[in-house]
């Protein structure tokens, strides 16, 4: 069956020169590359475009892993204000000599201070680190989090905040408590695109005072 998405606007590209006339135009406030896109050449010249435009980035999935060959080539194209959102099963393909023997926070610092990008680390306690030291890490994650799609899902809150002009660090940890907080407002049941239905119930909360982050 196909989806129908009845509130996005669409703009199909089949080539490499017609996604940088999009990352290019200026109304283009983010970029969010990698769920989906495909372990392959195309996504591998998409990442590298993107970045060369210096839009503030956020790179997932499929964008990580096509660099697993060659990690630098990543970390040289990062500029700007960029997050990478790895799993644990991802990370160590762009960061394969950075072991867990210091604990989680001080391997996901390594790793933003060596990529220079915002490093967001998922799993029930999510820890994102900036290049500049500074590191958080979110507890507030339901088990039923553990399902297909929920960290595409997250990429998305993540690149929609830092398309309203939140810088990486902050966006990555608003997002990851967003998601966590929305899932737990849905409750036992939950499948990825039920994340981003609860997510306007949160912010009502926020807004009437019946919350922090």
């Amino acid at each position: 069956s196909s989806t129908v998405l009845t509130t996005a606007t669409n703009a199909p590209v089949r080539t490499v020169e017609e996604f940088e006339g999009r990352v290019g135009d200026a109304r283009a406030g983010a970029v969010l590359l990698g769920p989906g896109n495909g372990v392959d050449a195309a996504t591998r010249d998409r990442v590298l475009a993107s970045l060369a435009h210096g839009r503030p980035a956020v790179l997932d999935a499929d964008a990580l892993s096509v660099f697993a060959d060659d990690p630098p080539a990543l970390f040289d194209a990062l500029r700007g204000d960029c997050l990478v959102t790895p799993h644990e099963g991802e990370f160590p393909r762009i960061f394969p000599d950075l072991d867990d023997s210091d604990g989680k926070p001080a391997r996901v610092r390594r790793a933003a201070a060596r990529s220079g990008a915002v490093v967001l680390l998922k799993g029930p306690d999510t820890v994102i680190a900036a290049p500049d030291g500074r590191a958080a890490v979110n507890a507030n994650a339901p088990p039923s989090l553990a399902t297909a799609g929920s960290g595409d899902v997250l990429a998305g809150f993540a690149v929609g905040l830092m398309a309203q002009g939140m810088a990486a660090f902050e966006a990555a940890c608003c997002a990851t408590w967003l998601h966590g907080e929305a899932a737990r407002e849905f409750g036992p049941g939950l499948i990825a695109e039920d994340i981003a239905d609860a997510l306007p119930r949160v912010l009502r909360r926020l807004a009437g005072g019946q919350g922090r982050i």
